[in-house]
């Protein structure tokens, strides 16, 4: 086994791998690293002992999570739902609507997208566990209640029977619509209606066809049918487990023209579930320490009675910082021989009592210092003793002049050195300066950021047209495109559009997004079009749509060909990838808005993300941004041999070295396969063969072991 100092030189530094953004509890996989067991486990008994409440007298509670950025409330959730999910259903819903006119047809698709997740330990997903847990399918003794397989066999096979029974079972509950959402729920025991009964219940628009087969004449399209459709879950599960609603990223709200960010509506929704009879909630509202003291004087006094409690995250003790790093560091450590005699080291409790005096710090503060402590002890490695150095001149890919190009680099060769020896390590390495680190950085989150985005949005119907069109927005806007105003369109749809300056141009640009499968919604959206266009609020139009026109017979598909064929305005079909690249940004825009996105220890703010968005490029392989002209037309890779592109492995190769400074090229490799599963390891092998011949990194010591070598980023001039 090698020492840890040998360790430390050829792995990643730990703390580079730790999620700090907030995140999805249901999509995202949250690292452990940041669970310690008496870290806010005060927070956690008291919103256990607010469930256990719901649970008993099935009135529902708001508790109110407010921590400072970097306090860990993102990640307190997610404990919070692996703890109690036993006990409760449990929905995450970030509080990034479009238009708070859609408030509750938001909150009920992120409830549903949540209902449909499996929890741990778990065969089935959250909604069907809550459906088998309904009375109207258990029997009752006086110790437990079962589920009744015979009674669920009899009903299933028989959807008015179903109806029926769930209608006599809750004719006391004042179920909203019943035969329409008991018919939903009884498509949910159909696995070939399943997904088609989410998406009604999520609130999509759907095709005539679809609503015929699920016997609905209508979907769920304004804000009162989808409270109430909310509150049925509530009213039927009384004799089951609560649902708990978790919201966060309030800093993601919608904004005023005042600056502060439209806070009341969400309180309002807050006060209906305590007022208006839905049952059984448990509401947990996540909210920076800041944005709460500047907003509360903007909720109404009566709307504050509605927070039945306040927990408040205290910042964490040096014994909880330092056992924060001792598990982020027991990987290497297991690996080590002889072990370390401490369980943080390079890290030291002294520098934890030097940087934070008064005992106390943020998870975010601590993983900052142990990250920036972690990487002075890697470089410190570099001044080996007992060594002799030679000049190196590196020229440029550019292959320039030495004179007005080149650099001298010291290299460092042990003294009777051979390839079974130590390593050998640069004595001075070429520095990077903290922007290309910061972007280096960035361009890694983004990687990994845009990969989980693919794995979780396999189709564009996913998102709401109204959230496809906020993305596309905050795009625009960090591509410096002047004169953004959403709605151009009035009327039902006026959030699935907005306008623009055109780059050097006088005249507006006028764009509509819509997926919904109706084709009566179609031609409302046509109709509104062509309103914009005959008042001349735009001056070309932009129609994005993947989906069906429908045929031509149809009313909204006559409109279309009127005014999409043979004038300036223009159709664009969108690609899956295009919102995979909205989509990725505005999880970073989301983490910005919440100040919890941090680059080479330091915390971005919106603007620095335009910059960095903008130096990168990222946006320009953007296709849907390409076809308005936005960017410019990139070389394509064909959609069959897209997998084997090897740039953006490339890029991430050069990247990871960079934010390392050296590493062992064997992790190198492992850390490329790993982040893309479908390149082998000897392409790996040739694209860093490739940025040596282009000398922008140099392996140390080529004669050494595959396993011992490392390899160093080359500064450029």
């Amino acid at each position: 086994m090698a020492s840890i100092n040998d360790i430390i030189k050829r792995e990643v530094n730990p703390f580079d791998l730790i999620n700090l953004k907030p995140m999805n509890f249901w999509r995202e996989t949250q690292d452990s690293a940041l669970t310690v067991e008496s870290i806010h486990q005060e927070a956690i008994a008291e919103i256990e002992g607010l469930l256990d409440l719901v649970a008993t007298d099935h009135r529902s509670r708001t508790v109110l999570l407010i921590g400072d950025s970097g306090s860990g409330k993102s990640h307190l959730l997610g404990r919070i739902k692996r703890t109690l999910n036993p006990k409760a259903f449990f929905a995450y819903i970030l509080c990034n609507w479009a238009d708070s006119g859609n408030i509750w047809r938001h909150i009920l698709r992120y409830t549903v997208d949540s209902l449909i997740e499996i929890p741990e330990n778990q065969q089935e997903s959250q909604l069907m566990l809550w459906l088998k847990s309904l009375s109207a399918f258990t029997k009752r003794s006086l110790k437990e209640r079962f589920f009744n397989d015979k009674i669920w066999q009899l009903l299933q096979s028989d959807r008015q029977k179903f109806i029926q029974h769930l209608k006599q079972t809750y004719k006391k509950a004042g179920i909203y619509n019943p035969d329409i959402f008991f018919g939903v729920l009884h498509d949910l025991t159909n696995p070939e209606l399943f997904d088609l009964a989410c998406e009604w219940l999520r609130g999509d628009d759907l095709s005539e066809e679809s609503m015929q087969t699920l016997k609905v004449r209508h979907c769920i399209d304004t804000e009162d049918v989808a409270k109430n459709i909310l509150a049925n879950f509530g009213k039927i599960s009384t004799e089951t487990q609560p649902v708990v609603l978790c919201f966060e990223n309030l800093e993601t709200l919608p904004k005023l023209p005042d600056g502060f960010l439209d806070i009341q509506p969400l309180f309002d929704v807050n006060t209906t579930i305590h007022g208006d009879n839905l049952k059984n909630f448990l509401v947990i509202i996540s909210i920076v320490t800041q944005t709460w003291n500047r907003h509360i004087d903007k909720i109404q006094q009566s709307d504050k009675a509605g927070i039945h409690q306040a927990v408040k995250l205290k910042p964490i003790t040096l014994e909880e910082a330092e056992a924060l790093w001792a598990y982020q560091l027991k990987y290497l450590h297991q690996q080590a021989s002889p072990q370390p005699a401490s369980n943080i080291f390079p890290l030291t409790r002294q520098v934890l009592k030097q940087n934070f005096p008064r005992g106390k710090t943020l998870p975010r503060n601590a993983f900052i210092l142990g990250k920036q402590e972690y990487h002075k002890y890697k470089l410190s490695l570099l001044n080996t003793q007992n060594t002799d150095t030679i000049k190196l001149v590196i020229s440029p890919p550019s292959k320039q002049s030495l004179t007005a190009n080149s650099k001298e680099i010291i290299i460092p060769i042990t003294k009777k050195a051979d390839s079974t020896q130590t390593p050998i390590i640069p004595r001075l390495q070429p520095t990077i300066n903290d922007s290309e680190r910061i972007k280096a950085e960035f361009e890694l989150l983004w990687q990994q950021e845009y990969q989980k985005v693919q794995e979780k949005n396999t189709k564009i119907t996913l998102l709401a047209a109204s959230d496809l069109i906020l993305m596309l927005q905050q795009a625009l806007e960090a591509l410096q495109v002047q004169e953004i105003k959403p709605k151009l369109i009035s009327g039902r749809y006026a959030s699935y559009s907005l306008s623009y300056q055109q780059p050097g141009k006088r005249e507006r640009v006028g764009i509509v997004w819509t997926e919904d499968s109706s084709m009566a919604s179609f031609f409302n959206m046509m109709n509104a079009c062509q309103k914009a266009i005959q008042q001349n609020l735009c001056q070309t139009m932009y129609l994005i749509r993947a989906g069906s026109i429908g045929n031509p017979k149809l009313a909204g598909n006559q409109l279309y060909q009127q005014i999409f064929t043979y004038t300036n305005h223009r159709h664009i079909k969108p690609n899956l990838s295009s919102v995979h690249y909205l989509a990725t940004y505005q999880s970073f825009v989301n983490s910005v808005e919440a100040n919890e996105l941090v680059l080479v220890d330091k915390t971005i703010t919106l603007q620095e993300l335009q910059t960095l968005i903008r130096e990168c490029n990222i946006l320009h392989n953007c296709i849907l941004l390409q076809d308005l002209k936005i960017v410019s037309k990139q070389e394509q890779i064909d959609d069959s041999n897209r997998k084997k592109d090897l740039r953006p492995v490339k890029d991430f190769l050069l990247n990871l070295i960079k934010t390392q400074g050296y590493m062992g090229v064997i992790t190198l490799l492992t850390q490329s396969t790993s982040q893309f599963p479908f390149v082998k390891e000897s392409e790996v092998q040739l694209l860093i063969e490739l940025l040596c011949q282009e000398k922008k990194v140099k392996i140390i010591n080529p004669k050494a072991k595959l396993q011992d070598q490392l390899i160093c980023f080359i500064a450029q001039t």
